[in-house]
């Protein structure tokens, strides 16, 4: 948390609100958030620069500047961005952007792991991230290609962002449940019908999550610049389900550990066998 469809969310919310507006100025709260340059130098570089475009790539938030420089954000566990919050100061708040109209854009992360970089080519930060798995040349084919030599778990290689960008915890555990596929399953034992299901799966599972403007798991942990939480996660079928009936056979969700993350599947609707 977040993923690709909380950022896409982010960026769609924002883009209205702060393109074509200019950095007043900037409050660090937290200056080890800042990666690259220094917190003083990005501090006094912000200001004045206007904001061009908003994008997103995997999990990053990408603010490309009139000056060519590009302002990359990383929300790591807990972050959000909250454009004019209301009520009373929050504790969590570790960076406040002042723009020219007068609107104040925070970010808030209670973990303290969020990360910023300005800098002048992107692929200093970006230029590692597979491919994006809602992109037109993301193909089941592209997947075959990029599963068939590795040996390791499939939910640890789709939460893998050299592999594919965007995608965690909570889809990946959705998308193989919707593909009917065991996250202990190594990614070179799926034939070339599960590879096609596990694509239109993961197509399908992110897209209905931006529908729904990203998943909100419990109070405080992620919410929209507006304030709002997302709402994919009432429809969750296994994610953050344990011990709960699966909604397909009724068997309890199961949760295990796959290289340190917790992974929610059925096992009865995801059998470890091809």
């Amino acid at each position: 948390m977040p993923e690709l469809p909380e950022v896409e969310t982010i960026r769609r919310d924002l883009t209205t609100r702060i393109v074509g507006r200019s950095f007043a100025a900037v409050t660090l709260n937290w200056p080890k958030m800042v990666q690259i340059p220094s917190p003083e130098a990005f501090s006094h570089r912000l200001v004045g620069q206007c904001i061009r475009e908003l994008d997103r790539r995997g999990k990053y938030l990408i603010l490309r500047l009139a000056s060519g420089e590009t302002l990359i954000l990383h929300l790591m566990m807990s972050g959000s961005l909250l454009l004019d919050p209301q009520g009373d100061p929050d504790p969590y708040s570790r960076a406040v952007f002042l723009l020219d109209d007068g609107a104040h854009l925070h970010f808030r992360d209670p973990r303290k792991l969020g990360k910023m970089w300005l800098v002048e080519d992107e692929s200093m930060v970006l230029g590692r991230l597979g491919p994006e798995p809602l992109s037109p040349g993301f193909t089941a084919e592209v997947l075959r290609e990029r599963v068939k030599k590795r040996s390791a778990p499939i939910k640890a290689v789709l939460c893998d962002q050299s592999f594919l960008a965007g995608v965690g915890n909570m889809y990946a555990d959705e998308a193989l449940f919707a593909a009917g596929i065991h996250p202990l399953r190594t990614a070179m034992s799926l034939s070339t019908e599960e590879i096609a299901q596990l694509h239109r799966a993961l197509h399908q599972v992110l897209q209905e999550a931006i529908g729904s403007h990203g998943a909100s798991i419990s109070s405080g942990t992620w919410w929209r610049p507006d304030g709002q939480i997302g709402t994919a996660q009432i429809v969750f079928k296994v994610a953050h389900s344990s011990f709960q009936p699966c909604p397909v056979c009724a068997t309890p969700i199961e949760r295990i550990p796959i290289r340190g993350r917790g992974t929610y599947f059925c096992p009865n609707c995801q059998r470890k066998s091809p």
